[in-house]
């Protein structure tokens, strides 16, 4: 007989996608090596989503609702699962961010997460795991979701996006010296790319500095705007004009004041050379 490992749905997003998959597919009679096909992923593949032991992506949850005939069911808890992971409002920051024409920024302590390296990433991830602010399965499914949104800047149309970095992001060291170096020499070539501008607030400004807090402009396909913030770990959708019009004035001033696009190059440059050198 085939051990069978019993699930805590309740344990993690993964946990509870993968029990779901496993209830219907019992229900039907069906064995992973059925669904497998039916899907077109392996049997170790379904067996490694049922046990929680892998996140789900949204093709695989697109795959689950054609072999079920369950349209949007599995898609639907994809979503859900995300949201699980995330702070408060940052599951609708999603929706919006996937559709939006325009991103604009301000990241305060780390590298803005669109433009995160895998490895950058996963040592930030690590970090939070150390510390119990996360769990392993947590973190690898934000280092999942955080690939899907990337790619998003790879299609057409794609979003332009306008970051102003605080100098913080560059100097504290995440990953190591090697990772933080390969980090700033992706934040150079993308720097180089016309659909994104990248400036960096240097500590020189001191008081002028508008914002004390990391937050995200989106600008809709109807024009309208969407703001997204964070402060102390919790996470708020902004959708109130006067607040909206506020951070809109705020980032414009931001950006005057922040060093040119090509300064900034530059200034990323010296810092990645003092990592690549010691």
């Amino acid at each position: 007989m085939v051990n069978r490992k019993e699930l805590d749905p309740d344990s993690s997003p993964s946990a509870k996608f993968g029990a779901l998959v496993r209830e219907l597919r019992e229900a039907r009679g069906w064995t992973q090596d059925h669904l497998a096909k039916l899907t077109g992923y392996s049997s170790v593949h379904v067996s490694a989503i049922e046990t929680g032991r892998k996140p789900p992506t949204q093709r695989f949850a697109r795959r689950l609702d054609e072999a079920f005939e369950t349209p949007e069911k599995f898609e639907r808890e994809w979503r859900n699962a995300g949201r699980r992971i995330l702070f408060e409002g940052f599951g609708e920051y999603l929706r919006s961010e996937a559709t939006a024409t325009a991103v604009r920024l301000f990241e305060i302590n780390i590298i803005p997460s669109l433009f995160r390296t895998p490895d950058y990433a996963r040592a930030y991830q690590e970090g939070r795991v150390r510390r119990g602010r996360t769990t392993q399965q947590q973190a690898e499914e934000r280092l999942t979701m955080l690939l899907h949104r990337q790619q998003r800047l790879q299609q057409h149309p794609a979003p332009r996006v306008h970051a102003v970095i605080d100098e913080g992001c560059l100097h504290r060291a995440i990953g190591g010296r090697d990772v933080m170096a390969e980090q700033l020499r992706h934040l150079e070539e993308l720097a180089a790319q016309p659909q994104f501008v990248i400036q960096v607030s240097p500590f020189s400004l001191g008081e002028d500095r508008p914002f004390s807090h990391p937050i995200t402009l989106l600008t809709m396909p109807n024009r309208a705007s969407v703001g997204y913030g964070e402060i102390q770990g919790k996470g708020f959708l902004q959708r109130d004009p006067d607040t909206l019009a506020e951070w809109d004035g705020e980032f414009d001033q931001l950006q005057v004041e922040a060093l040119s696009r090509a300064a900034s190059r530059d200034f990323v440059r010296r810092i990645r050379r003092s990592f690549e050198h010691g």
